[in-house]
This record gives C-alpha cells, sequence and structure tokens, in this order.
C-alpha cells in the first residue's frame, strides 16, 4: 500500500503520548505531498475510544492490537507486531518518537527488515536525488534532517534503495496541530494470535514503580533559561528561578549551565535536552550555541540578555538586551512585581 505509519506510545493514563500527536501531524502533511494515506499503530491493553484523538490529526487507518499482555511496554511483543504489520502492508516511511520506547523499538525494527534509520530527525521533507554515479533519479524520497557533528552541520540523509525508510524525531520538535476535526478514518483490529507467538511474552511485569515527574518545562508557555554566564555572580541561578516565579514560568538551563550543577539535568534546553516552544523565552547568560538553539528557536518571542552584543542567540532573538544580567534580571524582578496582580 506504500502509506506512511507513526507508532503511536501509549502513556499510563491511555492516551495517545504527545509526541505521537506531533509526529501524526507531520505525518499527514508528508502523505499529502506523497497522495497517500496515513496510518496509526497502535499497541495496548486498552485501544477503545482513542479514534475521536487520532482522527482529527488526519490518521486514515488505525491498526489497533489489544491484550492484556501488551502493556506495559515490552519490546518483543510489540517488535513482532510492528515488523509483521510493515511488511505486511509494505510500507513506505515508518516514524517513531525518539523516547526511551522509540530508541528501543525502532533500531530493532530497522535491523530486522534491512532498512536505513536515522535518529533525532529535527526536520522531514519530501524531495527527490539524482544518482550521477548510476545515473539513476530518486523521486518522493524522505528527506530526514538532522544536526551533525556536535550539532556543527545540518545532515540530509536518504535512503534511496530501502523501505521503509525510517526516523525518530524528538518531543516539541514537530508542532502539534489538528488537521480536520470532522476527519474520519477506519479501524483494523489485528489478530494478535497472527502477529506473536507465546515466546514474545517471555518476561512477566510482576510490579513497577513510577515517580512523578517533577519538572516540566516542555508544556510552560514561559521559560526563562540560564546559560553558564549565570555562573560568575554570587547565586546567578537563583535570580533565573525568582524571574521565572515572578513571570509565572519555568526555569531551563544550557548543557554548560547543567554540567556545572547549576540546574538539574532536566531542565537542560537543547540538541542533548528538551526541545521547548514556549509563547516567550527569556535566555540570560545563553552564547547560543547552534546545539541549544535546536532546542528553542521556535519559540514564539525571545529576549536575550548577555553581555556581548555579537553572541549567537541574538541572531534569533526578538528582542536583544546588551548588558550585565546581574543588574538587568533584578530590575525586571522589580519591574513585574510592582505591575502585575
Amino acid at each position: 500500500m506504500n502509506n506512511i505509519f507513526v507508532y503511536c506510545e501509549i502513556t499510563e493514563e491511555r492516551t495517545v503520548a504527545d509526541v505521537s500527536l506531533e509526529l501524526l501531524s507531520k505525518a499527514r502533511k508528508l502523505a499529502e505531498e506523497l497522495k497517500c494515506q496515513l496510518e496509526a499503530i497502535v499497541i495496548s491493553d486498552k485501544v477503545e475510544g482513542l479514534e475521536e484523538t487520532l482522527y482529527p490529526y488526519g490518521v486514515d487507518i488505525i491498526n489497533y492490537a489489544q491484550d492484556s499482555r501488551l502493556f506495559p511496554y515490552q519490546t518483543l511483543p510489540h517488535f513482532s507486531i510492528v515488523t509483521r504489520l510493515l511488511k505486511e502492508k509494505d510500507a513506505q516511511i515508518c516514524l517513531f518518537g525518539a523516547t526511551s520506547i522509540g530508541r528501543d523499538l525502532a533500531p530493532r525494527v530497522a535491523s530486522f527488515l534491512r532498512c536505513g534509520l536515522t535518529a533525532d530527525c529535527t526536520s522531514l521533507e519530501i524531495g527527490s536525488h539524482q544518482d550521477k554515479k548510476e545515473n539513476k533519479t530518486y523521486e518522493n524520497l524522505l528527506y530526514q534532517i538532522r544536526p551533525a557533528f556536535g550539532g556543527n552541520i545540518i545532515a540530509t540523509i536518504i535512503n534511496p534503495e530501502t523501505r521503509p525508510q525510517m526516523a525518530t524525531v524528538r518531543e516539541g520538535v514537530m508542532k502539534k496541530e489538528i488537521y480536520d476535526a470532522s476527519h474520519k478514518g477506519c479501524v483494523n483490529m489485528l489478530d494478535i494470535e497472527k502477529y506473536v507467538s507465546d515466546s514474545d511474552f517471555c518476561i512477566k511485569v510482576i510490579s513497577r514503580e513510577i515517580e512523578a515527574q517533577k519538572i516540566n518545562i516542555k508544556n510552560s508557555q514561559i521559560v526563562v533559561v540560564g546559560g553558564y554566564g549565570m555562573a560568575s555572580g554570587k547565586d546567578g541561578f537563583g535570580l533565573i528561578h525568582e524571574l521565572a516565579k515572578v513571570l509565572g514560568g519555568e526555569v531551563g538551563a544550557t548543557r554548560a549551565a547543567v554540567d556545572a550543577g547549576l540546574a538539574e539535568h532536566e531542565r537542560q534546553v537543547g540538541q542533548t535536552g528538551v526541545t521547548i516552544r514556549p509563547k516567550l523565552c527569556i535566555s540570560c547568560g545563553v552564547s547560543g550555541a547552534v546545539q541549544h538553539r535546536a532546542g528553542m528557536d521556535q519559540s514564539s518571542k525571545i529576549i536575550s540578555i548577555n553581555t556581548d552584543p555579537k553572541a549567537p542567540i541574538n541572531a534569533i532573538a526578538d528582542y536583544t538586551i546588551i548588558g550585565d544580567a546581574f543588574e538587568i534580571i533584578p530590575k525586571l524582578i522589580k519591574h513585574y512585581k510592582a505591575n502585575t496582580k
């Protein structure tokens, strides 16, 4: 059928994970370019009712695999279902979230199907490629775009000969948006006995201990990001936290700041951290390395506070304040406290 497939992760609340909805939003656009259908793969113990969530994102076919043993996630049964389904339907493209589950499952699927896999893509596009050596032109290829060599270059990777073309995408990179609230597709209930064997369930989960997420900067509409430049002053990150609290936002940090022990790893924004899309991002003492910018350059408004007029972060900032953050931030805090209720 040569359709596009998205593996949809299921959360503890039995809802579709945000990263999967983001992938569906992008995959819908790719499917329209390729004039094919968009299919979702949903594997869990309870799958009823998810149509209301998936159809508005443009899903044409929902492939449901339901069994009490399929949740929580286990590698072998999910691997068997996905590989058999992709081979059976002759998939053209298959996308996974670059989560702990996606990073476990996607490489195994790609290895078994002997096809390419590009990890941590920041963009996906459709294009052509001309092989001058073979004098051959490939049409409708998936351009899998990601930073390479430590973020110093942007690489475009293609898989001209193998199918499906596979990629993982980190949460927050793609924009989650409804395709058509009235869109309707169809459901394909998979016969579990056909796709898995008893040996796939060789592991039984007896109990799990889940710690609630304490820091959630991805969904915050205001993020104040502190860089390594905040390490030079007394309690520099204390000012970052205070400003974020006054604004009702969250605190983010660059990798250098995290490595210096100024903030928790969960607050790291960038290529090796969290990707954010807040309405307002205030960068304080941030130089703006390409790895960091990749995680926040989609913010609606960016304010940079920096002593260096030539800092790379200023190139993408909507407003730039040149000066000492240790002098500017207290003034901002004082102003906001005096002018907000």
